[in-house]
């Protein structure tokens, strides 16, 4: 049963509708900059090779939630680095929001309070200057204090608008690269405790320009990261970072990388820190931060880390036998063996047909039918293994019930022509060797619980019956309509026949058995 429930649960290409919202963090300009008169700009043409912002005057948090069915409830503030002159919007701040998505973190990308800039090109402005760090720490001097205030106003107002969110206000953590990780230390460090964040993740952080240095008593997880090779000299301050943290008793952990340079965030340069962010995941996960919300009823039934664990060795299966032709080998070769009594019948699907073999089995043996279903297999499978799990048994008949799992994107997006042209080509395939056909309607259904991302697609189901019975009516097929049988008025199944909505269980069966056999008969006597 673990086996099959878990074959089921295909590792979907995940689809994240990911939502953007920026909330200014302040009515008008905030305190400490009310004189300002500039206004923040982009620039995506200069030395750092990346989208930078500049001249923020009016501190914002945008938003970046993950779907539902990921979501843990956990959120990050993400502070992009730039040496409190510009903001690396992109590499620092969206790439990262995008990824914690992914993990099912809501991202709130922070645009902070910086040094004015005085020309169109801030990034040649701050490299002139980086060339006298203690000048550039004297003018950064006046600006931190601000940053750090709107750092602190953005975990309040996440605190206080959390249900919003579906966040939850006890899992609120803070994220920063270079400046931004100096912003970060200096939030956790002065915040009272109704804006100070639940854990904290200073990638290269520049520690002569954090202010404070008091480690908070309550427990307040730490993850560091930084090259050895930081042109900055960032490595020492993430070790000393650490051993404070350590020397607190706080949960903490640091990873140096040999190389990487400064300001790696999400840049791919083939080193082992373009992966830094996966040892994040892990740590994210070692600390709780996440557990789904909602999880799927697989989640529930066997735990998360399970299902995932499943999922890998199902793409690691199918890396090796794509079309699984593996499952039934053995079975074919007794087939020849066993005495024919009476028409053989192959019936072809996914787990709903293998399904259908376990639950009734006593159907399929004494009308001398062979169940050839697989669990989470596709159109492309199906016409991959047809010569072997079909032709090669010699039938008189083939029952084709497939669809489900092509439209739940099992394998890639679906693409209705695409499955059609694997039915049609099963057709020419059985056809050309003397096998007649009987086409099956997929099955209704509103949603997938292994891939929620795909939501409900029961008008595609429909749609790929009516080209499946078209198809049929053109090449006189019989064609069998499991789904205007078993549909309830969403077009979905309901749970007497059906309790996830997907599989049918022994009444489904039985539904379904009474449809198919008089088909299945008057082909075989035609």
């Amino acid at each position: 049963m673990m086996r099959i429930l878990f074959a089921l649960i295909f590792w979907p290409m995940l689809q994240y509708a990911i939502g953007q919202e920026e909330i200014m963090l302040y009515q008008g300009k905030p305190k400490g900059s009310e004189a300002w008169n500039w206004s923040e700009k982009t620039s995506t043409s200069n030395a750092f090779n990346t989208k930078v912002v500049y001249n923020v005057v009016e501190p914002s948090i945008t938003a970046y939630l993950p779907p539902y069915y990921l979501a843990t409830g956990t959120a990050i503030i993400v502070a992009p680095g730039g040496a409190f002159h510009t903001l690396s919007i992109d590499n620092e701040g969206v790439e990262v929001a995008r990824w914690l998505n992914s993990k099912g973190i809501a991202a709130f990308v922070l645009k902070y309070r910086l040094v004015h800039s005085m020309t169109d090109d801030p990034v040649a402005e701050l490299l002139q200057k980086m060339s006298d760090f203690d000048k550039l720490d004297d003018e950064n001097a006046a600006i931190i204090p601000l940053a750090m205030q709107d750092g602190l106003t953005a975990v309040g107002y996440l605190r206080e608008h959390a249900r919003e969110f579906d966040i939850n206000p006890g899992k609120i953590g803070f994220m920063g690269f270079s400046a931004g990780a100096t912003l970060t230390m200096s939030v956790v460090y002065n915040a009272a405790d109704e804006q100070r964040p639940d854990f904290v993740i200073p990638v290269y952080a520049y520690e002569p320009a954090i202010l404070g240095t008091q480690v908070p008593e309550t427990e307040t997880p730490i993850f560091l990261a930084v090259a050895g090779d930081d042109q900055l000299g960032m490595t020492l301050h993430s070790v000393n970072i650490y051993r404070k943290w350590f020397e607190a008793g706080q949960p903490a952990e640091l990873h140096i990388y040999e190389k990487g340079g400064h300001g790696f965030g999400m840049r791919k340069q083939n080193l082992p820190t373009d992966s830094w962010y996966e040892r994040l995941g892990e740590w994210l996960q070692l600390q709780g931060y996440l557990k789904r919300l909602y999880p799927s009823k697989y989640e529930k039934l066997y735990g998360e880390e399970a299902v995932a664990r499943s999922a890998v060795e199902k793409w690691e299966r199918l890396k090796k036998d794509y079309a699984e032709l593996d499952r039934y080998a053995d079975l074919n070769l007794l087939v020849e063996k066993v005495k024919k009594t009476s028409p053989r019948v192959v019936f072809l699907g996914n787990s709903i047909t293998e399904g259908w073999v376990r639950t009734d089995s006593s159907f399929f043996i004494r009308n001398n039918f062979i169940g050839r279903g697989i669990s989470g297999q596709t159109s492309s499978q199906l016409l991959l293994r047809f010569r072997q799990d079909v032709v090669d048994l010699s039938p008189e008949a083939v029952v084709i019930h497939i669809g489900t799992n092509d439209i739940a994107e099992n394998t890639g997006i679906y693409n209705p022509e695409f499955t059609m042209d694997n039915i049609e080509s099963m057709v020419e395939i059985a056809q050309t060797n003397h096998i007649k056909v009987i086409l099956a309607a997929v099955v209704p259904s509103t949603k997938f619980e292994w891939n929620r991302a795909v939501g409900d697609r029961s008008d595609m189901i429909i749609d790929l019956n009516r080209r499946i019975e078209r198809y049929a009516r053109s090449r006189d097929i019989p064609f069998v309509d499991y789904h205007s049988a078993l549909k309830n008025e969403e077009n979905g199944m309901d749970p007497e026949v059906a309790p996830d909505g997907v599989h049918p269980n022994a009444a489904g069966y039985t539904l379904m058995e009474s449809l198919i056999l008089p088909v299945v008969q008057k082909c075989l006597s035609d």
